[in-house]
C-alpha cells in the first residue's frame, strides 16, 4: 500500500488502519511440534512469500501487500518467536536457535500443502533466514533480499541506539523506541510517521528471538554460494546497516544470476520508505526473470 496518509502523532489512526489491512487476509494457522506459526495471506497467484526482519512482524511488508497481491498470492508469517507466532523451546542450545526457526518456519509452510514452487524475499534478518530457506529447498524460484543482514562488513550507524528494555515507564519506552526508528530503520524524517511508529513497536514489543548477533555474522554468503537460482538485492541507499555498494558488489561478484540495486532516499527499512519503487522493481524484476 503506497498510499496511507497519516497525521504525524496519530496513532489511533495507524491502528485502524493495520486493523482495516488485517481484515482483508486470510489468517492460517500451522502448528509445528505443538508450536504456532501464524501465516496471512493476501491475494491470487503464483506464490510469493515476504519474510520480516528482527524486531518485526509481517507489518513490514504492509505498504507492499496491495501492489503485490494484485499479481500473487502473497504469504507473510510471524516468524517463530516474533509477534503472533510462539517461541522456539527456551531449553534449544544458542548456536542451535537460528537452524531451529528456519526449520520451523519451512515445516509450518510445508504443512499449509502449497507444493507449487515458490518465489521468497526477505527483509533485512528475514533476508538471512530466505537464504537460509533457499540453501535448504529447491522450492524457492528465485531470492529477493532487501536490506538483507548476514553480511559480515562494515555498519554505519548514525547515532547510538536507546536501550528501550530497560525503561519502565511507557511514555519514556515509547520515545526510545521512536529514536530507534529514525536513527536505524528509516532515513528522510517524514517517512517516520505514525504508521512507522506503531508497526516498529509492536514489533519490538512481542519479539522473544534475539536476532542481533546472527544479523551481524557473515554467515549469508556460505549459505548462497551454492545456490544457483535467480537472485535480487536491494538496499536503500542511506541504509545504516551496510555500505550498499560495497555489499552489492560482494554478493553479486562473477555471478550471473544476481542482480542488486541500490535505491536513492530510503534507509534501511526500504520497502517501507520507497513503497512505490520497491513494488514496481519486485513485480517487474519477477516478470523479467520468469
Amino acid at each position: 500500500m503506497s498510499a496511507l496518509p497519516l497525521r504525524a502523532g496519530d496513532r489511533c489512526a495507524a491502528a485502524a488502519t493495520i486493523a482495516a489491512v488485517e481484515a482483508r487476509a486470510r489468517r492460517v494457522v500451522a502448528e509445528v511440534d505443538g508450536r504456532r506459526v501464524v501465516w496471512r495471506q493476501f491475494g491470487a497467484g503464483p506464490p510469493l512469500l515476504l519474510l520480516h526482519g528482527g524486531h518485526g512482524c509481517w507489518l513490514h511488508w504492509i505498504r507492499n501487500v496491495e501492489a503485490l497481491a494484485a499479481r500473487h498470492a502473497v504469504w507473510l508469517p510471524d516468524l517463530p518467536g516474533y509477534h503472533d507466532s510462539d517461541p522456539l523451546p527456551a531449553d534449544l542450545p544458542r548456536g542451535e536457535s537460528f537452524a531451529a526457526l528456519v526449520a520451523a518456519l519451512v515445516a509450518s509452510w510445508r504443512s499449509l500443502g502449497t507444493a507449487e514452487a515458490f518465489d521468497l524475499a526477505g527483509f533485512s534478518f528475514g533476508g538471512l533466514v530466505a537464504g537460509a530457506w533457499a540453501a535448504r529447498d529447491d522450492s524457492v524460484r528465485r531470492l529477493l533480499l532487501f536490506g538483507t543482514s548476514g553480511h559480515g562488513t562494515r555498519r554505519r550507524p548514525v547515532a547510538a541506539l536507546r536501550n528501550w528494555r530497560a525503561v519502565r515507564d511507557d511514555a519514556q519506552r515509547r520515545d526510545a523506541l521512536a529514536h530507534n526508528l529514525r536513527a536505524h530503520m528509516l532515513h528522510a524524517p517524514g517517512a517516520a510517521d505514525s504508521l512507522a511508529d506503531e508497526i516498529h513497536e509492536r514489533g519490538c514489543l512481542k519479539a522473544r528471538f534475539r536476532s542481533a548477533e546472527i544479523s551481524r555474522s557473515d554467515l549469508l554468503s556460505k549459505l548462497l554460494a551454492k545456490v544457483g537460482r535467480p537472485m535480487l538485492f536491494v538496499w536503500g541507499e542511506h541504509d545504516v546497516t551496510a555500505e550498499p555498494q560495497a555489499v552489492a558488489e560482494l554478493l553479486t561478484a562473477g555471478r550471473q544470476e544476481r542482480e542488486a540495486c541500490v535505491l536513492p532516499g530510503a534507509g534501511h527499512w526500504v520497502q517501507y520508505e520507497q513503497s512505490g519503487a520497491v513494488d514496481a522493481l519486485l513485480l517487474q524484476w519477477l516478470a523479467r526473470r520468469s
